[in-house]
């Protein structure tokens, strides 16, 4: 035996019980070991997401009766202008309302577009209760998931989410699902938090520990970065002192 070599398809430096692949008929397997390793660190990210769901529900289900008028949704109620003037400027026939809380935004998207067919998704059922008291049969409200819409591929002309993406466990995988969703040539608006580098900095290092559900305030870079891995078009920009305007363009 070379200098090098190891029994039975070892890899030099691990222990045998932790190589990582082995070839069995030409065909290259996971070794159990790793594989073991690998499906913990999956179950703790899926685990992980749950409770940060979760933590959004319990946080929204007890803001739900102030949240029109107190502070706690005084930041969302700011970019309401600016999310509603860009989906009306796309004049869009079906909208979908991503995170729609008490259906104050999609009101006023409502009075924009008048004859609009609007959906809303959101975890929180005290939310959806103020919306579907405020918004009646005008839209068809749903307890969802950003992550798993339960919507065909291509049935939307326009997506918003307003003050939402933060929230949002899985980022990559919420902005996939905003893109299938979308007809192509559709929308997705996305208002959001922003601050300068060292406030974000601080602020995501807190956020952890906040218990409220919140994952991370994104850079412009990051943001563009997430849509762009679907999207054909994203421009980013500033609304207000701490918020964003973000805009993708789903390929014709």
């Amino acid at each position: 035996m070379k200098a090098g070599e190891r029994r039975g398809g070892e890899v030099p430096g691990r222990p045998s019980g932790e190589a990582t692949e082995r070839r069995v008929g030409g065909a290259v397997q996971k070794r159990p070991a790793l594989q073991g390793r690998a499906d913990v660190r999956k179950q703790a990210t899926e685990q992980k997401a749950l409770e940060l769901k979760e933590a959004s529900r319990r946080t929204f289900d007890g803001q739900a009766a102030v949240y029109d008028e107190e502070v706690c949704g005084s930041h969302a109620r700011r970019l309401y202008p600016h999310v509603v003037k860009e989906v009306a400027a796309h004049s869009p026939r079906r909208v979908l309302d991503l995170g729609c809380g008490t259906g104050a935004l999609a009101e006023l998207v409502l009075k924009a577009l008048p004859g609009c067919e609007l959906a809303g998704v959101d975890l929180s059922d005290a939310m959806l209760a103020r919306a579907r008291e405020r918004l009646g049969e005008r839209a068809r409200l749903l307890e969802g998931d950003s992550e798993h819409l339960p919507f065909p591929d291509g049935f939307f002309d326009a997506v918003y989410c307003n003050d939402s993406f933060h929230h949002f466990p899985d980022p990559e995988r919420a902005a996939f699902e905003a893109w299938r969703v979308l007809r192509a040539g559709g929308v997705l608006v996305v208002g959001e938090c922003w601050l300068p580098g060292l406030a974000r900095a601080v602020m995501n290092a807190f956020m952890p520990y906040g218990g409220e559900g919140d994952v991370r305030i994104y850079s412009e870079a990051e943001m563009r970065g997430i849509l762009g891995t679907w999207f054909d078009e994203v421009s980013w920009r500033k609304a207000g002192s701490h918020g964003c305007l973000v805009t993708a363009r789903k390929a014709a």
